[in-house]
């Protein structure tokens, strides 16, 4: 069993901080990299490459996140802003890197670490792709930490941490254990302008949570049992 880690970085915009990046993933044993829309890749990427120009060289190019996390375990979204009230429930619960090494220990999957766009981060709808948040504890002087710093910073906690034999559930099931619960909250006529946000809640509490596969299918059933009896009261 094994725990691998993909740096997803979403639209990069300087090729110097790419670079840099892929730099600060060698230092640290790591060298799955992902870059959705990237600026050019030229000269200067390769150069503050320096000696990881093969993880440079080795990154997955894509057009969009979904393909940039395919088969990935857990989503866990980088961000250094705490948001406004209006959308605060997107960005928490947060947690930091020395809690994610704890909360890992002993697991093994892919667990893809995004990072967003470094004028302006991620977007609403992609924070909420995202299983986890997470951020960097920084002086409120000056909270915004450049791009390859941040990850330096995620990667140094994240060196040593030990991978075991509980797997994280597979994407595929997690994806279909919120559309079942979508369905759910449809049947019981759930709040429609509470739903979203209460879906949310329940991906971050799943990310959490660390969902096994057997546990997916525990759950899932316990829905099923909750659909049929509410068909058979219906009928009565």
């Amino acid at each position: 069993m094994s725990l691998n880690f993909r740096i997803v970085l979403v639209e990069p915009l300087y090729q110097g901080n790419i670079g840099s990046v892929a730099r600060a993933m060698k230092n640290f044993g790591f060298s799955d990299l992902a870059l959705v829309n990237p600026c050019p890749l030229e000269g200067e990427a390769r150069a503050m490459s320096s000696h990881a120009r093969d993880v440079l060289e080795g990154a997955t190019i894509t057009n969009c996140i979904e393909d940039a996390v395919a088969g990935a375990n857990l989503l866990i979204g980088t961000t250094g802003i705490t948001g406004s009230k209006f959308d605060e429930h997107i960005r928490i619960p947060v947690h930091v890197p020395r809690g994610l090494k704890q909360h890992l220990e002993g697991t093994s999957g892919t667990v893809a670490l995004l990072y967003g766009r470094e004028d302006k981060g991620f977007t609403k709808d992609e924070l909420c792709m995202m299983d986890m948040i997470l951020t960097i504890p920084t002086s409120e002087i000056y909270p915004v930490m450049n791009l390859s710093h941040a990850v330096a910073v995620t990667l140094y906690e994240l060196s040593d941490v030990q991978a075991g034999d509980t797997p994280l559930a597979d994407p595929f099931d997690m994806g279909l254990l919120m559309e079942h619960f979508s369905r759910v909250l449809d049947d019981i006529d759930y709040p429609l302008h509470k739903k979203e946000k209460t879906e949310l809640m329940l991906k971050r509490i799943f990310g959490r949570a660390r969902l096994i596969p057997r546990e997916v299918q525990t759950l899932r059933g316990v829905l099923r049992r909750i659909q049929k009896h509410m068909v058979s009261d219906w009928k009565k």
